[in-house]
């Protein structure tokens, strides 16, 4: 069996589909508190670059260790499907 181009691209699309999709809980949360945490800067007049870098920081670590083991499990589904065809080809 070959890989025709359309196979090739639908691979491409689930692989950048799947990274979006990974990455889109800890980009969102950040960005949510960032937000939050320029408007309350805005309130109070206080300019403290750690206040909003610190708790991003934590605030993704604590995303990605509550989505971590839903991400691994789709990264492995993603690569078993790649290697049965891959396994298929031969």
């Amino acid at each position: 069996m070959t890989i025709d181009f359309a196979t090739v691209l639908q691979i491409g699309r689930e692989a950048l589909l799947l990274a979006i999709t990974l990455s889109a809980p800890p980009v969102l949360v950040a960005m949510l508190l960032g937000l939050l945490i320029s408007i309350f800067q805005a309130a109070t007049q206080i300019q403290e670059q750690t206040l909003t870098v610190v708790p991003k920081i934590v605030a993704v670590y604590g995303v990605v260790l509550a989505f971590g083991l839903s991400a691994i499990h789709a990264l492995v589904g993603f690569a078993r499907q790649l290697l049965e065809m891959i396994g298929d080809m031969s």
